[in-house]
């Protein structure tokens, strides 16, 4: 058991050094309102940078909100503002009445705030992170490198996985107690929350952040938000925080013009506006934004012991030109599109992270084919451990929206993804953005039938799930639920009452149980050494196979995917090894909401060399399916079987007499 708190101090010359170099890494000990004792005398230092304002003061309740009667201040040469304040207690509310050199004053809220107002007010409040005794010491011991571990993440929007029976959103105390069981009995590996840092419009799903210290209030305290991801951690789920360095909002009580001037954010307007999204974008190159941004990295996973961050919109931030036009970005001294400060940022951020958490995920949401994301920074690369893989995802629903009679015609959709599969550490994100703004949800998004539609989700999670990479589905996507996802109401849980949903539950629960127990899903999932194309020709007919495998032989999988609406009969595929194949896994079980397509469970291979292979088994392919086979470690048919020898000979292509040997049944 530990209880972890901040133990705030007066700021000093190494603080302030190391601040304006960019190297202040946990900052958020320095700056913001922290409960401490000076002198014996217990009270609140406030501490904030606001280096060209001329004078900042405490607006509070305490002094009906006027600045002016208590200042702080200006450590000279420094642009840092501080004061002690005696007898403040946690609880009081306050904002940084800032007046900027041209006179014109502002209330701001604290950038360095562990807790706020719940929105629509807006008030900064003096918090405590002290009081919480953590239960995760095990879990946080164990921990592996995540490389060769089976990686599969829920994704969920706080506020509306599910609400109360008044329809009020559960708070963080509430969620472990519903969210927890639930995922546990799904059998996904990690959570990942869309962001809760704190953020004034709701309908902004925390894209656009006020508060990067501060989890959001709606919720609870950042003491529940503790409770939350210890529980998770004592019942073996990790959690992910969705984390936004790219930019933030504008809304007056936050980052923008924050002392009066552009402080956070670039003062060339071409570098710092985000036109399409109505925000603004950090100033990368200056180094109290990164000792501003490091230590929040570094403050959720301190903390609140996240397993690590989703890094939203990183293309956003690599390249001056994103979703711009020419007259609205300039180019770089050198004459390119990339932000070189907001790389080098990137770079130092995951060195620094790694060097403290050497095996937490530290995923880029990085949408373009920029090389090098989850390479060292030592090779070249951003020094990302993973990458969204933006690629796989678009080809993969493009393909599934298609009618059955055009996926002919689309086949590369399928093919062209294993192209590039090992060029970066992936993860296949089947995600929020994926199932808004009239995108449809996943099951929706099918052709065909009623049937037809949950045949082609079990279909799509299947091929997802057998696919190389960690995997993440967004909330709903597990049952089929059929409106895309409304970010204002819980999601529709009575669907359950239906058949067709509650078998799709079913059948997703089983399908990433199955992804846990089997090995060869995940172990070699960065390396060709783990997958190996069976046939990925037969565009006429929809239909591909391959093997993935795991590090020891025996573990390998075969994977066969009929992607129409129509049965497939003595279907030949090659099979690396002589012996019986074990059917382990079928989408088209009636316990699935299946037809329950009757077919042989076992099949015996036959010396007749296909796709490539000396031998191969004939097998029925139900309608709109994956079915998935494992080969037996020894023949009970009472054939005659070919011994290990016989096997190495044959897969090196050599053919000479070998020792034949029967065995009983």
């Amino acid at each position: 058991m530990s209880e972890q708190s901040i133990q705030g101090s007066p700021v000093s010359r190494t603080d302030i050094y190391l601040f304006h170099e960019g190297k202040l890494y946990r900052s958020y000990h320095t700056f913001g309102a922290h409960l401490v004792e000076e002198d014996g005398t217990e009270g609140v230092r406030f501490t904030v940078w606001a280096p060209t304002a001329q004078q900042v003061g405490i607006a509070s309740d305490f002094n009906a909100w006027q600045g002016k009667n208590d200042l702080l201040y200006k450590i000279p040469d420094s642009g840092i503002w501080t004061r002690f304040f005696p007898g403040l207690t946690e609880g009081t509310f306050y904002k940084y009445e800032i007046t900027g050199a041209d006179g014109n004053i502002t209330l701001k809220a604290d950038p360095y705030a562990f807790h706020a107002e719940v929105r629509p007010d807006t008030a900064s409040i003096i918090k405590s992170l002290g009081g919480y005794t953590w239960g995760d010491d095990l879990w946080r011991k164990s921990k592996q490198d995540p490389f060769q571990q089976p990686i599969n993440i829920y994704e969920i929007h706080f506020g509306t996985w599910k609400h109360k029976e008044n329809g009020d959103m559960l708070t963080y105390r509430e969620m472990a107690e519903e969210l927890i069981p639930y995922v546990k009995t799904m059998g996904y590996t990690h959570i990942e929350i869309m962001p809760i840092t704190e953020h004034p419009y709701d309908l902004s799903w925390g894209y656009q952040t006020t508060g990067y210290f501060a989890p959001t209030s709606r919720y609870g305290t950042p003491q529940d938000l503790m409770y939350f991801v210890d529980r998770c951690h004592q019942e073996g789920i990790g959690v992910l925080l969705d984390w936004v360095p790219g930019h933030f909002t504008k809304d007056a009580h936050g980052l923008r013009m924050f002392d009066g001037s552009p402080q956070y954010e670039y003062g060339d307007p071409l570098l710092a506006e985000k036109p399409g999204w109505g925000t603004l974008s950090f100033d990368f190159g200056k180094p109290e934004v990164r000792s501003f941004l490091i230590s929040s990295a570094l403050y959720w996973l301190d903390l609140y012991h996240f397993d690590g961050l989703r890094v939203d919109a990183v293309t956003s931030m690599i390249r001056l030109d994103f979703e711009k036009s020419e007259s609205q970005y300039r180019l770089n001294h050198q004459g390119g599109v990339e932000n070189i400060e907001a790389i080098s940022f990137l770079r130092e951020l995951n060195e620094v992270v790694f060097s403290y958490y050497p095996d937490v995920l530290m995923m880029a949401e990085e949408s373009s084919a920029w090389p090098g994301v989850t390479n060292s920074v030592k090779d070249g690369g951003l020094g990302f451990n993973y990458k969204w893989n933006m690629g796989w995802m678009n080809d993969t629903l493009k393909y599934i929206e298609k009618p059955f009679e055009e996926r002919p015609n689309s086949h590369q959709l399928l093919t062209f993804p294993i192209c590039y599969a090992f060029s970066e550490n992936f993860t296949l994100p089947l995600s929020h953005d994926e199932v808004v703004h009239g995108k449809k949800s996943l099951v929706n998004k099918m052709p065909g039938s009623y049937s037809d539609k949950f045949a082609g989700l079990r279909l799509l999670l299947g091929y997802q799930i057998t696919s190389p990479g960690k995997k993440l589905l967004f909330m709903g996507g597990e049952f089929g639920q059929f409106i895309e996802w409304r970010d204002q109401a819980q999601l529709d849980w009575f669907l359950h009452e239906y058949e067709a949903h509650r078998k799709m539950s079913h059948y997703t629960a089983a399908l990433n149980h199955l992804y846990l127990n089997e090995p060869a899903l995940w172990e070699q999932d960065h390396s060709w050494d783990g997958y190996q194309w069976i046939n990925p020709h037969d565009s006429t007919q929809s239909v591909i196979c391959y093997l993935r495998k795991g590090r020891k032989a025996k573990d390998t999988v075969l994977v066969v995917i009929n992607f129409l609406p129509v049965a497939r009969e003595n279907y030949r595929v090659g099979v690396p090894r002589f012996g019986i194949y074990n059917e382990i896994f079928n989408s088209d079980n009636e316990a699935y909401g299946g037809e329950g397509h009757i077919q042989l469970t076992s099949l015996s291979s036959e010396r007749i060399q296909w796709h490539d292979q000396l031998q191969s088994v004939v097998m029925t392919l139900p309608p709109l399916s994956m079915t998935i086979w494992k080969k037996a470690a020894r023949s009970h048919d009472k054939r005659v079987i070919l011994d290990e020898e016989r096997d190495k000979v044959q897969a090196s292509g050599v053919l000479r007499k070998t020792s034949l040997r029967r065995v009983k049944k």
